[in-house]
């Protein structure tokens, strides 16, 4: 019998913390929830106001694969609004959330056995998807002197076949961005060498001292994700969008016409309407912030010095290494002793993450603050505790 290939496929740890997090609360016992990568705020008003709207009026069925025409242009004209690229709509492809996206993008982008760079640490769905799909994450080692980023240096180090790399900027989980120069030298690299370049940028519009460069703005031939989850504080909606070169748009199409049919009608109509409250994410993004303020101040407090440089998303991505070196029982006891939730490194980085802890910030700062003052005290954050 076959060995399937879900059972090769790692645990999203952070789903677990919440799970254990949520048992905690259930029985009574109090969560500082800075698990997960999920907004505290609800979506833009317009947008809710839009769905109730749709629900009225529409016929709630199945869409075009590739998205509502109106939908699809707003995007397209958010790409001019916002980054000041033009985009013609046909480029753009509406998915269930970002996940949709990474799996229509590996099967269009790839064949079996081909090879994708990964930054270490990242986001760890990146790898289990391609493993699922008999495609190679090549995990690249960055560090603090890259600002946790790839770099064409680093990625000529590797030994491995490979036909593709994935960056995301702002990034998960260390908040850190690649600045438009890098950006562009990365670029340049992947189309010397015929890679396929996928920028995933579903943490852009959460920035703190530059705004993020879009690769669009550098390349027509990459592969852009995005989603309404974090800056359009969407999480539970699952839509996300594509954008796509010209000669995939017909291929992608077909896949998500056989593995999704489409994007969930609701949110679609819905979500036209995201683009019209910038002011009200603007608000959302001053209260991330300030929660980031109040971490990078009392962290070191702590004792929790060496951490990435939080330019964008919402996480800090701490080194606990003067207190442990098994994050998850970091985290474990954390959560134990002191309702703080947060997820243990190892999900990022399967190498060196037992030394690294990702706090997310993206709640409400009652929720931070009381994060703090449970920590100030806690044997866990005291040298030798381990």
């Amino acid at each position: 019998m076959n060995r399937s290939k879900g059972r090769e496929i790692s645990p999203f740890i952070a789903m677990e913390v919440l799970k254990a997090a949520n048992r905690r609360e259930q029985a009574g016992g109090e969560v500082f929830h800075m698990e997960v990568g999920q907004p505290g705020t609800r979506a833009p008003s317009k947008v809710i106001a839009a769905a109730k709207e749709a629900l009225d009026r529409q016929q709630i069925g199945y869409t075009d694969a590739l998205g509502i025409p109106p939908l699809r242009a707003a995007i397209a004209r958010h790409y001019k609004d916002f980054y000041g690229v033009e985009l013609p709509p046909e480029r753009v492809v509406v998915t269930t959330g970002s996940s949709v996206g990474f799996l229509l993008t590996f099967l269009s982008a790839f064949n079996k056995g081909e090879g994708v760079v990964l930054a270490e640490p990242g986001y760890p769905a990146y790898r289990n998807i391609l493993t699922s799909l008999d495609l190679v994450p090549v995990g690249l080692p960055c560090h603090a002197e890259t600002n946790f980023q790839p770099t064409p240096e680093l990625i000529d180090r590797l030994e491995d076949p490979i036909h593709g790399l994935l960056v995301a900027s702002p990034s998960n989980p260390t908040g850190t961005m690649i600045h438009h120069d890098e950006l562009g030298a990365l670029v340049d690299y992947c189309a010397e060498r015929k890679l396929q370049f996928i920028s995933d940028e579903i943490y852009h519009g959460i920035c703190y001292e530059e705004p993020a460069t879009t690769a669009l703005a550098l390349t027509d031939d990459a592969i852009i994700i995005n989603s309404f989850s974090k800056f359009f504080s969407m999480t539970g909606w699952r839509l996300g969008w594509m954008v796509v070169p010209e000669h995939l748009v017909a291929s992608i199409e077909k896949l998500a016409q056989n593995l999704f049919i489409s994007a969930p009608a609701l949110s679609q109509y819905a979500a036209v309407a995201a683009f019209d409250c910038m002011e009200e994410m603007e608000a959302n993004v001053r209260v991330y912030a300030r929660n980031r303020d109040i971490l990078l101040r009392e962290f070191p407090k702590l004792g929790l010095t060496r951490f990435a440089a939080a330019d964008g998303a919402f996480y800090v991505y701490a080194d606990v290494r003067d207190f442990t070196n098994d994050s998850v029982d970091f985290c474990t006891r954390m959560l134990n002793e002191t309702g703080v939730a947060a997820t243990p490194g190892l999900d990022f980085d399967p190498h060196r993450g037992n030394g690294y802890v990702r706090f997310s910030f993206a709640g409400s700062t009652a929720t931070i603050e009381g994060a703090i003052a449970r920590l100030k005290d806690w044997s866990g954050l005291k040298k030798g505790s381990r």
